[in-house]
């Protein structure tokens, strides 16, 4: 077999996964296994994937394979979402570029554009992940947009509405000036910035003096309907039921009382805005004031901003506040920092803006949504975001689905008349026409005064429904997919999405199958960059993942990101992450060449001493090694799970199990020997490949001929099995004799082929392994001896308080060098033994440490000053 000196990944990993689609390994169906189920975080349609989605997806790919592995049947189902804000300002900003706009060409034409946006990412994004080697039912590709998931959102929607749940009403909302569209309150972050108070004296009707109230948005006082101050603060009751008059617009406006106004903020006078403030507009609803809402779509000023009308919010400010100061009505400006909110999808500084919206209610539905979180129903991995997840839900508010957009599932009401309840809720246009006959009580209604809303629906209206959707469950909900398949297992996902996403589809789930949608959610942490931001597509800070998969290998990539990634825990993406993943998998291949190298000798049924050691401890150690892994991995633990994997196979079957059993340079490998450590190396591959599914297959494809059926992707999981402790921990004696041995030869420049001898005192466990540490420390004899050797020319070393000799050459040893050694070895003891008397003197630390760990520490101070005796012993006698 010609087998590559180096392993290229470019050559293997394109052929693998073609290999796995032919052989329709990621296919699924309803069947008698049973079914484990993943459903994808749909990527948005906006772009290429980031380091994000990497961590996401080979999350869910490794728990994918691991179930094939396992027995189950895996359907894990791909997707991409709409995102109907950031798809729709980039195709806007591409037509700009054309010199075109959406109102210039048309709902009809601009839709043409943003399919045709939609569909060349689409490939881009799938393709992306078969490079990742993500083993996803192909047949099964979900698109927030398609007809089988639109249909099931209008009847959602139709529904709702009908039970109650849905209404129109006007809210202030979070309006985004430059999409022009409502966001959701989890859309909007907020930054803290340096800022002004501005205090502004309003006229008081009747009276020669003012009241002041400060402000930092002096814009919006061509809104303000009333002035507010709180009913204990005594400063202002003497203007309880008269009128100020605004400046510049010489409006009057009543001076009310509400405890809701802060009496210790500013002048402790609060102007009252309601159509651009959600609790200004509270107040003005308990106290029946005017709304006026001041801006347009775009934030600038409506003729309500009468002069400064058609001018940006942020220049109004600025020349406000020059007219105030020149009229006299500004008393003075601190220095005022503040939380200013910004849209998510566009980075704009949010507007609060009063508007007619449809809206969601959400308080009945959360209440089983919570229980289920309670009781354990559904697990978060990490449990912290549990308690965020409480916080939110006893917080929740009615949900604005409708976004003034074009791309998305456009909102099935249809409009028949200019009166406030004039429409009906409708799957398509004839049924409108059918109902609003029936509403309007004209049955000559004609279909030219149909019109439907233009809105469309927020984009997390259509994912909310996702785990029932895909299988066709809200249409059919009785169809042998969902019956089936649902409730899903695991949800991958990140926190950020936690509100937008997770606790909306428990809300979905058990309001309309009165079933958890999953069972258990696995938190990511966010992948941040050097800058401690995290990386996105809006911010344009990941590195590209085909990039890095091209220079790499995916494997090396999957490997290198699971290595930093914990449960839950931000982490800084760093692209020596991925060398790391290399080297691993050059290891891996290295140790695959060594043993294809090896002549077998078919009539050799011998089971040298060694070699048979070897075995029996690698075996023990494979299922000592199998039962953390295992622990870990279900406890979502994957990086600590793969870093046990990582030191099996680097240190236990690369370094020690394969230098054991290797033949001598020259001759052969017997069969048995052979075939064990094909054995042990197929049940590691095993292991590997949920984690490093390419490399593992190509080499378990190497490694004998199989059959379609014998792929390592389908083959069966290790089974559990006991194994002996007492094997493993006189092994790792023999380990460390051989490893000081090493050192000592490292140290006094003593070449490997240069032969030697130990004595040793004491008679221990590792006594079995002598065979092994005679072959890999290159010894000529092991004896035991009663007392020190009197042999002159030796090097002395511990293992606890084990002492050990090993014979020297006089052309390699150094006897001065040997002391010198030594006497740093006894100062390095007397002052380990200086801190454990430290603690253990100190009363305090006695009294409050556990037991177990006080026992240690006397221990440990036991052993330290036996340690120094015979290191002083061996000075006496030197």
């Amino acid at each position: 077999m010609n087998i590559p000196i180096k392993y290229d990944p470019k050559s293997v990993e394109n052929r693998i996964y073609h290999h796995w689609m032919r052989e329709n390994y990621f296919f699924s169906l309803p069947g008698k296994k049973p079914p484990y189920t993943i459903l994808m975080p749909p990527p948005n349609i906006t772009g290429v994937l980031h380091i994000g989605h990497i961590l996401n997806n080979t999350i869910q790919d490794i728990l994918i394979r691991y179930a094939r592995m396992k027995g189950s049947n895996p359907c894990w189902i791909p997707g991409m979402d709409h995102a109907s804000i950031a798809t729709e300002a980039k195709v806007v900003h591409q037509l700009k570029e054309k010199g075109l706009s959406k109102i210039l060409i048309g709902r009809e034409k601009f839709l043409l554009h943003v399919s045709e946006w939609s569909e060349k990412h689409k490939n881009i994004i799938l393709n992306q992940l078969k490079k990742l080697g993500c083993s996803c039912d192909w047949n099964r590709v979900q698109f927030t947009m398609n007809k089988k998931l639109s249909k099931s959102v209008t009847k959602i929607f139709i529904d709702l509405y009908e039970k109650g749940y849905i209404y129109r009403g006007y809210r202030v909302v979070n309006w985004d000036p430059e999409a022009k569209t409502t966001i959701s309150d989890e859309e909007v972050f907020y930054r803290e910035q340096k800022g002004k108070l501005f205090y502004i004296k309003y006229p008081i009707e009747g009276e020669k003096y003012f009241v002041t109230i400060a402000t930092t948005r002096p814009e919006t006082m061509f809104g303000d309907t009333a002035i507010c101050f709180h009913p204990d603060d005594n400063r202002y009751f003497h203007l309880k039921g008269k009128y100020a008059r605004i400046p510049i617009i010489n409006r009057l406006i009543p001076i009310i009382q509400d405890s809701y106004v802060d009496p210790y903020f500013g002048s402790g006078c609060l102007k009252i805005t309601p159509a651009h403030d959600i609790n200004d507009k509270a107040i003005a609803d308990t106290y029946h004031l005017e709304i006026i809402d001041i801006f347009n779509e775009d934030a600038t000023l409506n003729e309500k901003g009468l002069h400064y009308q058609g001018m940006d919010r942020f220049e109004v400010r600025k020349n406000i506040i020059k007219e105030l100061s020149t009229l006299g009505f500004l008393s003075k400006v601190d220095n005022f920092n503040h939380k200013i909110g910004f849209s998510e999808r566009t980075k704009t500084v949010v507007e609060q803006k009063l508007s007619l919206q449809w809206f969601l209610k959400m308080k009945e539905m959360s209440i089983p949504a919570v229980e289920a979180v309670k009781n354990g129903e559904i697990k978060f991995y990490p449990s912290r975001f549990k308690k965020i997840y409480f916080q939110w839900m006893d917080k929740i508010r009615d949900w604005n689905i409708s976004r003034q957009l074009w791309w998305g599932h456009r909102i099935p009401v249809y409009y028949y008349g200019d009166s406030k309840n004039d429409f009906v809720v409708a799957e398509n246009f004839e049924q409108a026409l059918i109902k609003a006959k029936i509403k309007s009580h004209d049955p000559h209604l004609k279909d030219d005064k149909i019109r439907q809303e233009p809105d469309v629906l927020d984009t997390w209206f259509s994912s909310w429904i996702l785990p029932m959707s895909v299988f066709d469950g809200i249409i059919h909900p009785h169809n042998r997919e969902i019956s089936y398949y649902y409730p899903t297992e695991d949800l991958v996902t990140g926190s950020d999405i936690l509100f937008f996403w997770v606790a909306r589809m428990i809300m979905a789930g058990f309001f309309f199958r009165k079933k958890k949608p999953f069972k258990k959610v696995y938190f990511t942490g966010i992948v941040r960059d050097d800058k401690n931001q995290k990386i996105s597509k809006s911010l344009n800070n990941s590195p590209n993942p085909v990039d890095l998969i091209e220079k790499y290998g995916a494997d090396a990539v999957r490997m290198g990101i699971m290595l930093r990634a914990s449960a839950g825990k931000d982490f800084h993406f760093e692209e020596n992450i991925c060398l790391q993943g290399r080297n691993f998998s050059n290891k891996i291949w290295n140790a695959f060449r060594l043993i294809k190298s090896w002549k077998i000798e078919e009539k050799n049924k011998d089971l040298p001493e060694a070699s048979k050691k070897a075995i029996r401890w690698f075996e023990n150690r494979f299922y000592h090694v199998l039962e953390i892994f295992e622990k870990y991995f279900h406890q979502y633990k994957f990086d600590e799970s793969l870093m046990i994997l990582y030191k099996l196979i680097w240190n236990d079957f690369c370094s020690w199990f394969l230098e054991i059993i290797k033949p001598v340079f020259g001759k052969g490998i017997s069969k048995p020997v052979y075939s064990n450590t094909i054995k042990w190396f197929e049940n590691v591959l095993k292991l590997l490949h949920p984690y490093m599914p390419f490399l593992s297959e190509e080499i378990w494809s190497l490694l004998k001929k199989r059959t379609r059926e014998e792929a390592l992707i389908i083959s069966s999981w290790p089974k559990k099995k006991s194994y002996n402790q007492k094997i493993l921990v006189s092994f790792e004696r023999a380990v460390q004799i051989i490893s000081q041995i090493r050192s000592i030869r490292n140290k006094m420049n003593i070449p490997y082929k240069k032969s030697l001898v130990l004595f040793y005192l004491k008679e221990g466990a590792e006594k079995e392994y002598h065979s092994i540490i005679l072959k890999l420390a290159n010894l000529s004899q092991i004896i035991h001896v009663l007392k020190k050797p009197k042999k002159e020319q030796f090097f002395s070393f511990f293992l606890g308080t084990d002492k050990y000799f090993l014979s020297l050459d006089r052309k390699f040893s150094s006897k001065k060098r040997d002391l010198i050694h030594i006497e740093k070895k006894i100062q390095y003891f007397y002052n380990l033994l200086s801190m454990i008397r430290k603690n253990l003197s100190n009363n305090k630390y006695v009294r409050s440490v556990p037991k177990e760990i006080l026992l240690k520490e006397k221990k440990k101070e036991s052993d330290t000053l036996k340690k120094i005796a015979h290191l002083e012993e061996f000075l006496t006698r030197n």
